[in-house]
């Protein structure tokens, strides 16, 4: 199979592939990695590190044609292969993109990623690894560029329904769901829904859904929503603001940085509306949903008003529906008449895909 994974700058996409290399050498599978921004400091040793982008346009873009000339020369030997790359480029120059149409036409890949990552994050690696300002609305205006123009160049292409956003999170998650998205197509797609915001001041149900969400991971391909916890940042700043402070502290890529709080207050109505977006983009490139509805203290449906929004989304977009209702409370039309099916707990749920040999890889 061959893959094209994109990701804006400072998404350190280099050991999340490494990562993925190392799952295929484990398994007896030959994986050829091609990352192109180190195959073009190798061609042109006279550029410091960190520097190419400042180049002139036209010396930069014969650079990366001459290396993806060089990666296409041996792809036909590849049995698997994955082109490390970025699909743009916001740089001192503007946008511009990050490929040439004729040479991606003639790579033909099977498979389209966006790696994306929480804006705390790429924040701290463009300020240990590049000198390049930014603030953090122009990382979420970069990641979507980035998105947006990898899912046309796949569309453009005919790789209809062979794009796929995935987050990066922590541990070696991400490295694994690309690996069975390569080499385990046969297993299902599964967006986890689960309630965030309104549980976190109950432990046991947090764990609880830990339980949940580390299940679907082992069981499934997941595009799970938390991998991305932005709204967490917006959370903290909220809680410092009121406390009257101006920065917050965050570890974050290894190190702490610290985040003004008016900015990341600035950037609130973004984050809320790319999670919108970027969940039922999850959604959509899934097989399924399945939605783990917790009971709260005091007998309460743990049934936030995003959860039910993904349920309606998915269910309209003709996806499987699966509901996990723990409550003792019965659930409203409004979760059984969008479900393909209601579980009582997570076992009977299991019982169910292992029956319609869902969990068969």
């Amino acid at each position: 199979m061959k893959v094209v994974v994109t990701g804006q700058v400072g998404i350190d996409k280099k050991p999340f592939l490494e990562k993925l290399q190392g799952m295929a050498q484990a398994e007896g599978r030959q994986l050829d990695l091609f990352h192109i921004g180190q195959m073009m400091y190798a061609e042109a040793p006279d550029v410091a590190a960190g520097r190419i982008l400042d180049l002139p346009l036209a010396r930069l873009h014969g650079l990366r044609r001459s290396v993806i000339k060089d990666v296409l020369a041996v792809a036909k030997r590849c049995d698997n292969l994955v082109l490390n790359t970025h699909a743009t480029f916001r740089w001192r120059h503007g946008l511009f993109p990050a490929f040439d149409f004729d040479q991606m036409a003639e790579l033909n890949a099977d498979l389209y990623v966006t790696l994306i990552d929480n804006v705390d994050g790429i924040h701290a690696r463009l300020v240990r690894d590049h000198d390049l300002e930014h603030s953090l609305k122009d990382l979420m205006v970069w990641r979507e560029e980035e998105i947006l123009a990898t899912e046309l160049l796949s569309c453009a292409l005919g790789a209809v329904g062979k794009f796929v956003v995935l987050a990066r999170g922590s541990g070696d998650s991400a490295s694994r769901t690309l690996f069975r998205l390569m080499f385990c197509p046969q297993m299902k797609r599964v967006y986890p829904s689960y309630p965030m915001s309104h549980v976190m001041d109950c432990p046991e149900t947090v764990a609880e859904l830990a339980t949940f969400r580390s299940t679907i991971e082992e069981l499934f391909i997941a595009f799970d929503p938390g991998d991305l916890e932005e709204k967490q940042l917006h959370f903290r700043a909220l809680e410092a603001a009121e406390r009257g402070e101006k920065f917050i502290q965050v570890h974050v890529a290894d190190q702490q940085v610290s985040f003004d709080v008016d900015e990341i207050l600035g950037v609130a109505r973004d984050i809320h509306a790319q999670i919108y977006a970027r969940d039922f983009k999850l959604i959509d490139q899934s097989d399924m949903i399945i939605s783990y509805i917790p009971q709260l203290p005091g007998g309460v449906a743990g049934l936030s008003s995003g959860v039910e929004r993904e349920l309606q989304h998915a269910h309209e977009v003709t996806k499987e529906v699966y509901v996990i209702w723990r409550p003792q409370i019965k659930p409203s039309p409004f979760v059984t008449e969008t479900a393909s099916a209601v579980f009582a707990n997570l076992d009977q749920a299991l019982d169910f895909f292992a029956d319609k040999g869902y969990l068969s890889v």
